[in-house]
């Protein structure tokens, strides 16, 4: 599939924002976060303008984005559409958690509420995301087990390394976030190996002979193309990146981007003052770029079986 920009941005960033906002949620509802109300303002604020921005940045996308809203009628068979209902939805318990943040002293009894209440919604809006892509059976690279996953753990790690980052630059206690952070970026690089195994070694059912219907006849061979020059479904659907080039966007991603991460999050165990907030900041930037390049794969490498039509051999 052609990896289109706004896409690609819209998945990390909301990604992060979600996976921030569950944790700032459950953290806060568990009483394992500072209550400087600073912080609080600041970690919410972050979290919402990161899932605002990818938000906004999927509209761009669209045909015609005057008509994204019309999106929202179709939740009852559409994961596009219940991820719009389920992101509007939490932003009320998240400007809920803010506003408990700020004013303790009158809203405090519904902390944990709204705490539970914005990890929930968080995490269900990720999943509707990942069901987007996991529902198109015509695409053998998103409709499959590891999908779902990859997208929770990713949104989930980079929440963490952003969380390390606040923490570490407020001057709180941030050695069991760090921890938790390498733990979530060992976790995305096992994920997305595994991923990477199961697209390497597994095909669609499809085949050109099943395409064509012509099976019965024998093996199936294209003489010439049905179009004399590219269209919109080769440019869209028949986007192909070099295997070569996969392996080393691969690399850049697991190397550059989470083990990257996962050392500074590890050194800044060690040191204090501003040398950690330099190194949790810096591997929250590696760890976004990372998923950056992770996500582009994730669209280049993704093929629609519309594509047999056109000469592919397997999808």
């Amino acid at each position: 599939m052609h990896p289109a920009f706004s896409v690609i941005f819209f998945t990390v960033s909301s990604g992060a924002g979600y996976g921030l906002l569950a944790l700032i949620g459950a953290l806060g509802a568990l009483g394992m976060l500072p209550a400087d109300k600073v912080f609080g303002l600041t970690a919410i604020v972050l979290a919402l303008a990161a899932v605002t921005a990818g938000l906004l940045s999927s509209t761009f996308h669209l045909g015609h984005p005057e008509r994204a809203w019309r999106a929202f009628s179709q939740w009852r068979s559409s994961w596009l559409s219940r991820e719009g209902v389920a992101s509007v939805i939490t932003y009320g318990p998240a400007v809920a958690l803010a506003a408990i943040w700020m004013w303790p002293e009158k809203f405090g009894q519904w902390g944990a509420a709204a705490g539970w209440a914005s990890a929930v919604m968080a995490i269900v809006t990720v999943f509707c995301t990942a069901m987007i892509y996991r529902s198109l059976r015509t695409i053998h690279q998103w409709a499959n087990g590891w999908v779902v996953p990859s997208y929770l753990v990713l949104g989930i790690a980079t929440g963490l390394v952003w969380l390390n980052a606040l923490l570490a630059l407020f001057g709180a206690e941030t050695y069991g976030i760090s921890v938790a952070t390498m733990w979530g970026l060992v976790a995305a690089v096992v994920v997305k190996i595994l991923y990477w195994r199961f697209i390497d070694t597994t095909r669609h059912a499809a085949t050109p002979e099943s395409a064509t219907g012509l099976g019965h006849i024998g093996k199936v061979r294209m003489l010439e193309g049905p179009h004399t020059e590219e269209n919109y479904l080769m440019n869209e659907m028949g986007f192909r990146v070099a295997r070569k080039h996969a392996l080393k966007l691969r690399r850049i991603a697991l190397i550059g981007g989470f083990l990257a991460a996962i050392c500074a999050a590890g050194i800044g165990l060690s040191v204090e003052g501003p040398a950690e907030g330099a190194l949790a900041l810096l591997g929250a930037v590696l760890a976004t770029a990372g998923t950056l390049v992770e996500r582009w794969l994730f669209f280049a490498e993704a093929r629609h079986v519309v594509t047999l039509y056109y000469g592919a051999d397997r999808v």
